[in-house]
């Protein structure tokens, strides 16, 4: 029987709950920008990239390096190659897996002890995996909406946890095909977490959709990664790099992107820390916020402090800006380290440290990555500091 949700109404929530236009929404500022130190925003324009480029540069007192077309070429290859392919290859490897995990558990049920902490385990593995594909704030999985289906969130209406009972109470038996024909709400790396933590065991209807929709999930990631691996040129602009910034224009304020949604959607607005509370933190059913945002600032780290990108920054001299990068994502890393596995529970001092220190990661990609690569701030970056 299939989920009687009306889906134009369910589509409508998904893009008011999860944030479908979350590029637009603007986090609380850290502080006050003045004009002179903030970029001006400028039209995507391939036309235009360079001068633009240029002008940001000069406005925050930035010589940018000179980055050849045949450079930015061989460096967004590596890009797509490198850190954007594997990152979709491994959530789906890590979804079949879960897969299979499932299959082999739940051959017969109830399902619980080592055999459900062993399927919990490979849950945490494929969402931190997800989680560091999400610095891919571009190209097929969101054109396609697919980022909605792998990962709804922020939930900030609660719908995941009566979306899935309900969906599960009503199909006993489903299956991945009749999945296919249900909303975001229901499916992917959320709706797979609550099912696995909000039960002491799992009964076979249970087992039937951790089976489905791990399949679905996997079939989801390899059609994007196989995308990326045949268009990744288009994709990335690399073909374009003789008279356009556009691909990295895209790529690092995808970085930005990630940055920016963490500190305000998994951080700021769940904790409360500089408004009223606003959903939850990532994996907040499975208590395992600090893993998620771990496995976003260690992302961050290899794309940030890259050698190909570093040897790009260091062409003329020593580059302060990567010296800058590399401490501010190890400050981080540390003090997240230190928080419990679910930051909800921390000091009130020390989340409000960790906020601090991704808007100042934040700054250092704003104001001196960027204008050093002689790039500007796009539209989707709207953090404000």
């Amino acid at each position: 029987m299939k989920n009687n949700t009306n889906p134009l109404l369910v589509m409508a929530l998904s893009a008011l709950s999860a944030g479908i236009l979350i590029s637009c929404v603007k986090p609380a500022d850290d502080k006050p920008a003045t004009d002179n130190d903030r970029p001006k925003v400028v039209e995507e324009n391939s036309a235009t990239t360079e001068t633009t480029g240029a002008a940001v540069s000069a406005s925050a007192g930035i010589t940018p390096v000179e980055i050849s077309a045949e450079t930015e070429e061989t460096y967004l290859t590596h890009v797509a190659d490198d850190l954007i392919i594997p990152a979709y290859a491994d959530a789906a490897q890590h979804s079949a897996s879960l897969h299979k995990l499932a299959k082999k558990h739940c051959q017969q049920a109830p399902v619980s002890g080592i055999e459900l902490q062993e399927l919990r385990n490979q849950w945490l593995v494929l969402a931190q995996a997800w989680a560091s594909a999400e610095m891919i704030n571009f190209g097929p999985a969101t054109e396609s909406m697919s980022n909605l289906y792998i990962n709804y969130y922020p939930d900030e209406r609660g719908l995941v946890h009566d979306g899935v009972a309900e969906l599960i109470a009503a199909n006993p038996n489903l299956t991945k095909a009749q999945l296919a024909d249900e909303s975001a709400i229901v499916q992917g790396v959320p709706g797979l977490e609550e099912v696995l933590y909000a039960n002491d065991s799992l009964d076979a209807a249970q087992c039937a959709y951790i089976i489905g929709a791990s399949s679905a999930l996997a079939d989801r990631l390899t059609a994007i990664e196989n995308n990326w691996r045949s268009d990744a040129v288009q994709l990335l602009a690399i073909d374009k790099t003789a008279n356009s910034d556009q691909g990295l224009n895209q790529w690092f304020n995808s970085l930005l992107s990630m940055i920016e949604t963490t500190k305000s959607s998994a951080i700021d607005q769940p904790l409360g820390l500089t408004g009223t509370a606003k959903g939850h933190v990532p994996a907040a059913t499975a208590g395992q916020s600090r893993a998620i945002i771990n496995a976003k600032l260690a992302t961050l780290n290899k794309a940030l402090t890259d050698p190909v990108l570093s040897a790009i920054l260091n062409s003329k001299k020593e580059s302060v800006v990567g010296n800058n990068l590399s401490t501010s994502l190890a400050q981080t890393t540390t003090l997240l380290a230190q928080m419990p596995e679910d930051i909800t529970q921390a000091d009130k001092a020390d989340q409000q440290q960790l906020l601090e220190q991704m808007a100042e990661i934040t700054r250092v990609i704003k104001r001196q990555l960027i204008p050093t690569l002689g790039i500007r701030v796009g539209f989707n970056s709207t953090d404000g500091d």
